[in-house]
């Protein structure tokens, strides 16, 4: 008499046949499509596919405002070389060895922080070349040449600026405050004045020249002055607080409506 068969003796049925059939095929699919994932992960660093410019700039600002300056330069030293022709990466630059000077000098290490300040106004320089209108790149190397302390230089670069880059308020009033600074009252005055004769609805113009008067106490001129800067534009900053100061009323901007 036959025994009765164990389920493991037992004959597979037709179900479990194809169900077997299918695990192994999915597996097969599964360790293929490993394979491959694993084959393109490989193939895609064997290219080197690296971070964007973009992306190392973002790192680069970001260790710059963190304080941490060489980490700074290295990231942005890394975006110009991924693109050399970028004004603002030479700009920024620029501003990374002028924070390693002062670091420099706060270490005592003087020799140091004159060779940093040669490297920022080597690129400062190199951005005005790429970009003349780049008046913050201009203004940056004249504030690193004073540092060096080689202010006929510094005054050089300010009328470079007035006589190349074009005669702008802008220009003139960058002018006006290196002559003022070196004891150049008249030649400051006269830049001033050239400032607001090229751009009489510039309300800043308005307010540095009349902030320059008020330096040199020139009353009448400075609330004139101030009082049209106010009327172009209400929200000029510091013009309505020196005005108070003065004792004076703020100007009407519109006119007054009809009854």
């Amino acid at each position: 008499m036959e025994g009765i068969r164990t389920d493991s003796e037992s004959s597979p049925t037709p179900e479990l046949i194809e169900f077997g059939r299918t695990a192994r095929d999915f597996a097969g699919k599964i360790v293929f499509g490993m394979g491959f994932l694993l084959m393109t992960a490989g193939f895609v660093g064997t290219i080197g596919c690296g971070p964007s410019f973009r992306y190392v700039r973002y790192e680069a600002v970001r260790a710059l405002n963190e304080g941490d300056h060489v980490i700074a330069r290295e990231r942005f030293e890394q975006a110009y070389r991924m693109k050399p022709g970028d004004t603002q990466t030479l700009y920024d630059l620029g501003n990374v060895h002028l924070y390693l000077a002062r670091d420099r000098a706060e270490t005592g290490n003087g020799p140091a922080a004159m060779r940093e300040l040669d490297r920022s106004i080597n690129y400062y320089s190199r951005a005005v070349e790429a970009h003349p209108g780049f008046v913050d790149a201009l203004r940056a190397k004249n504030h690193a040449l004073e540092l060096k302390g080689q202010y006929d230089d510094a005054l050089d670069t300010a009328v470079w600026a007035t006589a190349f880059v074009g005669p702008r308020a802008t220009e003139q009033m960058f002018l006006a405050r290196e002559l003022e600074e070196r004891g150049d009252y008249d030649g400051a005055l006269l830049r001033f004045r050239q400032a607001v004769a090229m751009e009489r609805d510039n309300a800043r113009a308005h307010a540095e020249f009349a902030r320059f008067l008020h330096r040199h106490n020139r009353r009448e001129m400075t609330i004139r002055h101030l009082r049209i800067a106010y009327k172009l534009n209400p929200f000029e900053p510091g013009v309505a607080d020196l005005l108070t100061d003065l004792h004076q009323p703020l100007p009407r901007t519109t006119e007054p409506r009809e009854p």
